[in-house]
């Protein structure tokens, strides 16, 4: 017996097993952390029954039924705990709150709220109720029941579509000349004491003509919004008459009356609404559209710039660099960069990048516009930079391994034929070590998407009214604040005011940045394997 265990023991196979396991506990829990996000991901979007909900004590309650717990009792036996059910009622603007929680001994009869209506609107969240009128211009064009909800369905799309009129007159168009005025004012107030006349006078008349742009457009905006009459008069769970603009509603159902492929449907339609609809309420509520777009921006131009700083430092530490002491300094220098704090790589963007630069560039470029700070304050361009500098070790090292892989009989063959170092660098060695740059790249990248810390100091907001990329001069506009999705998981999940309604935005826009940091990696590995099948069949 002591033999075979010594002989075991010799032979590792109790350490093969033991990593065996720990691989295997690894794997159950990533994909039970993945399941949790996703189920609670998912039921966000599927569109629950209302339940009508009878109290003892008198009233009555129509709403989602979203957690079940212990009242806690410490004196009270187990065998007795008493349970409570948390509804969300929502009519926040009638109730003061869209939770509450319900002792179910207090619950007298649970029933299917038949005829209600999940009322989706701009403010105030989601209205539950049973729907009475539909007004338009003062007058009824419709009673309740299945015939007013077919009539209110016809009127809201004629308001929705006048809304996507304004919001794109208001974004495109008036967007586009408040610009143009403020770089007139600009150039105005660039002007030095005795400038050219023709100067002034050319300036001058451009901003009347922007004036006069701009009162037609506002004249055709308040057309609009004068078009917008229709209201709809629902009845609460205890009868109260609450009178609800078609403006400020996006669309009107009944979830009762879906049937399997109608939720289905809805389902999908949700998913895609929250991939590329704007955030609203606080963003507990909306898309987060704006967030997937300065993710995978911020992620672009921190590759952009990661890439080539950090093969270009490990093909000098390893090729051009003599090997002795200060390069192996320089190379543990670079190792233990990889385990500062990510905050530090911060608020040292914040003090060079921010403050130094960006000033730098404000005082030279744009001192009409100081005291307000153009880049000289956080934007995409100093946060990409930062985390350029938080991942370079990463992609140092794995480009330095795959250089240390290089056969160097490749070089001599190449120096023996002719070819200079450069051209020997350029031509031989580079496609070779290809595969291991976009290996560190993938690493690179994945952190980079997932870091939140020195975001939230270098350009990262909490909602960012315009994209770093539109339709106006210079069209990419790097100096601008952004958004990014793991900031916004942490400032939903820690900073909203309605954590109950958030819970299921955090599951949802976690689950979006998993997928988003898999397609990014995904990608990546794609564009390496066909590189090394390239490189493997050219004989490199």
């Amino acid at each position: 017996m002591t033999h075979m265990f010594k002989g075991v023991w010799k032979r590792g196979d109790l350490f093969i097993w033991l990593a065996g396991v720990g691989l295997a506990l690894s794997l159950i829990m990533v994909a039970g952390l993945l399941l949790a996000i996703f189920i609670n991901a998912a039921t966000f979007f599927w569109p629950a029954d209302l339940m009508r909900i009878s109290l003892k004590s008198g009233g009555t309650v129509i709403g989602l039924k979203t957690g079940r717990e212990a009242i806690p009792q410490p004196e009270t036996p187990e065998a007795s705990a008493r349970y409570r059910l948390q509804i969300k009622q929502g009519n926040r603007d009638v109730t003061g709150a869209d939770f509450i929680w319900i002792d179910e001994a207090d619950i007298a009869r649970v029933e299917k709220a038949e005829g209600a209506l999940i009322v989706e609107r701009r403010e105030w969240g989601d209205f539950y109720g049973l729907l009475k009128e539909v007004r338009e211009g003062g007058g009824q064009v419709a009673g309740g029941g299945a015939s007013g909800l077919l009539t209110l369905q016809e009127k809201m799309e004629t308001a929705l579509a006048i809304h996507a009129e304004i919001d794109d007159l208001t974004k495109s168009d008036i967007g586009r000349v408040n610009y143009k005025m403020e770089k007139n004012r600009l150039a105005m107030a660039s002007l030095k004491p005795g400038a050219d006349d023709q100067a002034l006078a050319r300036l001058s008349k451009e901003r009347k003509e922007l004036e006069r742009h701009y009162q037609e457009l506002t004249a055709r905006l308040q057309v609009l919004r004068d078009k917008q009459v229709g209201e709809a008069v629902f009845l609460t769970a205890d009868e109260r008459e609450i009178s609800i603009p078609l403006a400020k509603v996006i669309q009107v159902y009944e979830p009762g009356a879906l049937g399997a492929v109608g939720r289905i449907g809805f389902f999908l339609r949700k998913a895609i609404d929250f991939v590329t609809d704007d955030p609203r309420e606080s963003n507990t509520e909306g898309g987060v559209f704006p967030a997937i777009f300065g993710t995978v921006m911020m992620v672009m131009i921190m590759s952009l710039l990661v890439t080539p700083l950090g093969v270009v430092a490990a093909f000098y530490l390893r090729e051009y660099a003599h090997q002795g002491t200060m390069v192996s300094a320089v190379r543990i220098a670079v190792n233990n960069l990889a385990g500062v704090p990510s905050i530090v790589f911060g608020v040292f963007g914040v003090g060079f990048f921010i403050y130094f630069i960006g000033g730098t560039i404000d005082q030279l470029f744009y001192a009409e516009k100081l005291p307000a700070p153009t880049f000289g304050t956080g934007g995409i361009l100093w946060a990409s930079l930062t985390m350029a500098l938080l991942t370079v070790p990463v992609v140092i090292v794995s480009t330095e391994e795959g250089l240390a892989s290089v056969a160097g009989g490749l070089r001599e063959a190449s120096i023996a034929l002719g070819a200079t170092k450069f051209e020997t660098t350029w031509r031989v060695v580079l496609p070779a070590v290809m595969p291991s740059i976009l290996t560190g790249l993938i690493l690179a990248m994945a952190r980079a998407a997932g870091e939140v810390a020195p975001l939230m100091i270098t350009g990262v907001v909490k909602l960012a009214p315009s994209l770093p990329v539109d339709g106006l001069f210079p069209f990419v506009h790097l100096e601008r604040k952004f958004m990014h999705l793991g900031f916004h998981i942490y400032d939903v999940g820690f900073q909203s005011p309605n954590v109950d309604a958030a819970r299921p935005m955090v599951f949802t826009t976690t689950l979006l940045l998993v997928v988003l940091v898999v397609l990014l990696n995904l990608a990546a590995i794609w564009l390496r394997n066909r590189l090394r099948k390239k490189l493997s069949a050219s004989g490199v």
